[in-house]
């Protein structure tokens, strides 16, 4: 069993910055891919940014020069910086990932999320 445990979102205000973090728990022995989703009010979960375990990323075009994942293998942690916020990144942020090898060699190609974290961009 894979757990995804986001911390690090709250209330900000609009040029501020924000720093997720999101570890994985369980029997792991390695992650292929992970990253961060978004679902703003009303709107589709939407892919922001990804990490593969052997470091290529991905970015969602919208709000590429503002993010920056990163991502600790040795710890299962991945994060995501974020900086100069607008009102319409508000959002609940969820960490995702796939492609899990387990403690005794089976790999899991399901797909596991966390329960999200708040993110809110207000003056």
């Amino acid at each position: 069993q894979v757990q995804l445990v986001e911390s690090g979102g709250g209330l900000v205000q609009p040029g501020g910055s924000l720093k997720l973090s999101c570890a994985a728990s369980g029997s792991i022995t390695s992650i292929n891919v992970m990253g961060w989703y978004r679902q703003a009010p009303g709107k589709q979960r939407e892919l922001v940014a990804t990490f593969t375990r052997t470091g290529s990323t991905t970015y969602a075009s919208s709000a590429k020069d503002r993010l920056l994942i990163s991502r600790d293998n040795a710890k299962n942690t991945v994060y995501l910086q974020m900086d100069n916020l607008k009102p319409e990144d508000t959002a609940v942020y969820y960490c995702w990932a796939t492609g899990v090898v387990t403690t005794w060699g089976e790999f899991f190609n399901s797909q596991y999320w966390g329960q999200g974290t708040q993110v809110t961009v207000s003056s």
